[in-house]
């Protein structure tokens, strides 16, 4: 029996591998998707961008003096990535920037005038966050210099290295007091979204109309004449449409860390156990629309339409977190929303394996009771 289904599997497998809408729906269009949706949204904090989202380039005058070398030093400190550039195009095309001006020094302990231009690209929360930030290393700065200035001490790099070192009265110490949660954006959002949402849409539409097909033809009223039993007949399709579910996820994972950077987190094996139950889900539901539809328009209507509709309200499109509460709890009541919510807890949100426990179980349950639902409802003509 096994034999049989797995002839049947690989056969299938290497068919559908071989028409072009497959190509392009599992190996092209996710890749645009990524890229599009995962740019679009990395300006809305949280992290989640391209390898290097915290770069700023700063363009500084040749005159500007040790006070600039110290915003720059603060800058780092702040969590920024501080390229400093010279050519104005090379400026220009920094995703944050920051100029300071001639005679910086100078004019600062002048008591004149001086102005700090920042910068960027994409606005949204976390543009506001770059600017208390960089507004921080630039106030503090002056901060040091009034201290300096106080102690009458001539302002000067060394001036202001005696105050780094300079033991501290007052100390802050921080700590966690509970789970704290970044809502996913940019690629570590998109990524995940985009993969969940293709393997259903994918599976709805191609892998139900091949069995359409196969009926009309007269596919599997031959199959059904031969010595292969019908048991290992349902197997072969069901486990086809597995591998094939499969062969997207793994492309998806491997062009998402290859070309965007995406980290999986530390649980990886409980991510794939997830995606595992999520494939299985969607190979027994394309295999019950396959039984359910009479021809290829209607299971290409339907697994269209949805795919989108489960897609946008299980958090495949956005992060659901940053929906209102009925979303929320409409979201976890759906199969897509079963898997955002334990890739969020397993790559996002660090929760541990344990966290995503149930949602494997209820993946892999309704994996088993629509498989069996397609058993009992596939038929050969």
């Amino acid at each position: 029996m096994l034999r049989d289904a797995w002839f049947i599997a690989r056969n299938d497998l290497l068919h559908s591998l071989r028409e072009r809408e497959t190509i392009l729906w599992v190996f092209v269009m996710p890749i645009m998707f990524f890229y599009f949706i995962g740019t679009i949204t990395s300006g809305m904090g949280g992290g989640g961008g391209p390898v290097g989202n915290e770069q700023l380039g700063v363009q500084v005058a040749d005159d500007a003096g040790f006070l600039a070398d110290e915003v720059i030093r603060r800058l780092e400190a702040g969590g920024f990535q501080v390229v400093r550039v010279k050519n104005a195009e090379e400026f220009a095309g920094s995703p944050r920037r920051l100029a300071i001006p001639a005679g910086f020094t100078e004019d600062v302990l002048a008591g004149r005038k001086s102005v700090v231009a920042f910068s960027r690209q994409n606005t949204g929360p976390s543009a506001e966050y770059d600017r208390v930030r960089v507004a921080r290393a630039v106030y503090t700065v002056l901060a040091d210099l009034v201290v300096s200035e106080t102690g009458a001490e001539e302002p000067s790099p060394e001036t202001f290295q005696r105050l780094r070192d300079a033991p501290r009265n007052l100390r802050l110490e921080v700590e966690s007091a509970g789970e704290r949660k970044e809502i996913p954006t940019g690629f570590e959002q998109a990524i995940p979204g985009t993969m969940v949402m293709f393997t259903l849409i994918v599976l709805l539409t191609s892998g139900a109309v091949t069995v359409i097909s196969e009926r009309r033809l007269g596919v599997l009223r031959r199959l059904a004449t031969t010595p292969i039993s019908r048991g290992s007949i349902i197997l072969g399709k069901w486990t086809c449409r597995l591998l094939l579910s499969f062969v997207q996820i793994g492309f998806a994972m491997v062009a998402g860390s290859l070309l965007f950077g995406m980290r999986w987190g530390s649980d990886l094996p409980m991510v794939l156990l997830v995606l595992a139950g999520w494939g299985g889900l969607c190979a027994s539901l394309a295999l019950l629309l396959g039984s359910l539809a009479s021809t290829e328009g209607q299971a290409i209507a339907v697994g269209v339409l949805t795919g989108n509709v489960l897609g946008a309200l299980g958090g495949c499109w956005w992060p659901i977190e940053i929906a209102p509460p009925w979303m929320q709890s409409l979201a976890i009541c759906l199969p897509s929303g079963w898997a955002m919510d334990a890739m969020h807890r397993l790559i996002s949100f660090r929760a541990g394996a344990a966290s995503a426990l149930p949602h494997v179980l209820v993946l892999f349950a309704a994996a088993f009771i629509t498989a069996t639902m397609a058993v009992r409802r596939f038929r050969f003509q």
